[in-house]
């Protein structure tokens, strides 16, 4: 198999722009899948298609909404880990039993947010059965 060679980029074209040209561009060439300018501008000064993003704000919104879920979860989870561990490490039932009443805050706490997850998950539901 053939490597490809990659073609070289021999000429150069300066052009001059106010900056709000430049802003323009530079907000168009974040819109497209191009990452750099050059790339952007080769591609329309040549006439060739230029492939836009389209982005769904409900979408967004429910993937930002779904990411701080999934945060909280593996807080939650690790917190988890952490207690069970250190009751794991303890030989005794006075410190079983200090453990358990120290714990009984953080339980409460996990509860508190794995109701507040559960509304979330139900507002999602009804907000995607809407449309």
């Amino acid at each position: 198999m053939q490597k490809q060679e990659k073609t070289k980029y021999t000429r150069r074209i300066t052009i001059r722009l106010k900056p709000e040209e430049f802003t323009r561009i530079e907000a168009a060439t974040k819109a497209s899948t191009h990452r750099k300018i050059s790339e952007y501008a080769r591609r329309v000064l040549l006439n060739k298609p230029v492939t836009v993003k389209y982005r769904n704000q409900s979408a967004d919104e429910l993937l930002s909404l779904l990411n701080t879920i999934k945060n909280e979860l593996s807080a939650i989870g690790n917190n988890f880990n952490q207690s069970v561990h250190k009751l794991h490490t303890m030989d005794t039932v006075t410190e079983i039993k200090n453990w358990a009443i120290i714990n009984e805050a953080s339980k409460n706490i996990l509860m508190q947010k794995v109701e507040e997850i559960r509304i979330k998950l139900i507002q999602i539901y009804e907000a995607c059965a809407r449309n």
